[in-house]
């Protein structure tokens, strides 16, 4: 396998799919499996906290949050990850995001400026990875160093492959977990690995886990979690989270960073000048949606019979989490082609979510990635179409 690299620019995958289906009609009527909005039923208690909170849509939000969403998210990461050794504080801890997206795009420019003295400051990203982050990055004008994540190493950034130079200029690492799009979860051990590595060069750690709630069986260990178990607090560690997976609904625009009160303060003066407010009553749904857990019980469950239903149609293992299927097909792009031409299903070649290494390589070229998020019936229609096509 290939050693890091320096990459060039990230373009939307979505966008290069559109171009290259452009003309291409699809075989049957289609279902789109390529982007991962989530499709189950939204909660039943948005609509009723949005009409009571309504008159809030005349204030400008504070970019810090209402006391009451502060609150809520920092007693939920307390209890989801047992940090009641070593809490999180909600006056310096947690910022609401307009969506985990836009949030994991503007930490970039918050690790720029503080790391200001470093010459050729470097991120690095995992390959493949979450184009936001690359976006990210880009706006900052830093380098990005992919580190190859194939299933030898589980799919996550291993370190150690890195030269000194490279860690020596290193201002962030992003990396998620469940990985999107191979759904592979780090374990307590990977955290900690991570965390001494960024203490010891001082670099920050972007912990994207906004399909945390989305897993088979076991919940998947946090960054803050063993950050808890190390002592030190949080310093170095920002983690990304989303109500879009967990509680469908993505166009809610609705999440949270959390971690490091020192990286915070200064973010949120950047943040205070150039980035979106979360408006009040959308925090209020938040502040809900936080506060119960049946909902996101109900929406695992939806996903773990849909992988179930792809074990019985294609033959496939579930990942550990997240809801993406990440299918070797020889050829990711000619797939997707075929699966739309012939059968109509919208699928995103591996190739797209990735960017091609210095040896002209793209790990991700004999992948597909087919988001599971219709409901059981078209899921089953589109996983039959599938079976007919790849075999």
């Amino acid at each position: 396998m290939g050693g890091p690299t320096s990459a060039g620019r990230a373009i939307s995958p979505f966008q290069k799919l559109n171009d290259r289906l452009a003309g291409i009609a699809p075989g049957l009527a289609p279902i789109n499996l390529g982007l991962g909005e989530p499709q189950h039923p939204i909660p039943a208690f948005v609509g009723p906290v949005i009409a009571a909170n309504l008159d809030l849509f005349g204030r400008y939000p504070a970019i810090r949050g209402t006391d009451a969403f502060r609150a809520t998210v920092a007693a939920w990461l307390n209890r989801r990850y047992g940090l009641a050794a070593s809490p999180v504080d909600p006056e310096t801890m947690v910022l609401p995001l307009n969506g985990s997206r836009e949030g994991l795009f503007f930490a970039a420019l918050g690790a720029r400026e503080r790391a200001a003295g470093i010459a050729r400051p470097a991120v690095l990203l995992p390959n493949p990875f979450y184009q936001a982050y690359a976006a990210g990055a880009e706006a900052a004008g830093l380098e990005i160093v992919l580190i190859d994540a194939g299933p030898d190493e589980r799919h996550l950034p291993d370190l150690s492959r890195l030269a000194p130079d490279i860690l020596a200029r290193t201002i962030a690492l992003y990396v998620a977990s469940p990985t999107n799009p191979q759904g592979s979860v780090a374990t307590s051990d990977d955290w900690r690995g991570l965390i001494a590595a960024a203490r010891q060069h001082d670099f920050m750690i972007f912990a994207d886990e906004c399909y945390s709630e989305i897993y088979r069986s076991t919940p998947p260990p946090g960054v803050l979690e063993a950050a808890a178990g190390l002592g030190g607090g949080f310093a170095n560690i920002v983690t990304f989270h989303s109500l879009s997976k967990r509680s469908n609904l993505p166009g809610l625009r609705a999440g949270f960073a959390a971690g490091d009160p020192v990286f915070l303060k200064d973010w949120t003066r950047l943040r205070n000048m150039a980035a979106p407010q979360v408006p009040t009553p959308i925090q209020a749904v938040a502040v809900a949606a936080y506060s119960d857990e049946a909902h996101v019980a109900e929406n695992r469950a939806l996903y773990n019979r849909k992988f179930e239903l792809a074990q019985d149609l294609l033959g496939v293992t579930a990942p550990e989490g997240g809801f993406f299927l990440w299918l070797e097909v020889g050829d990711g792009e000619e797939a997707a082609i075929r699966l739309w031409r012939e059968v109509g299903v919208r699928t995103i070649p591996g190739a797209y979510l990735c960017l091609p290494t210095a040896a002209g390589d793209n790990p991700g070229r004999s992948f597909l990635r087919v988001a599971m998020v219709q409901d059981i019936a078209t899921t089953t229609e589109a996983l039959r179409r599938m079976a007919q096509v790849l075999g």
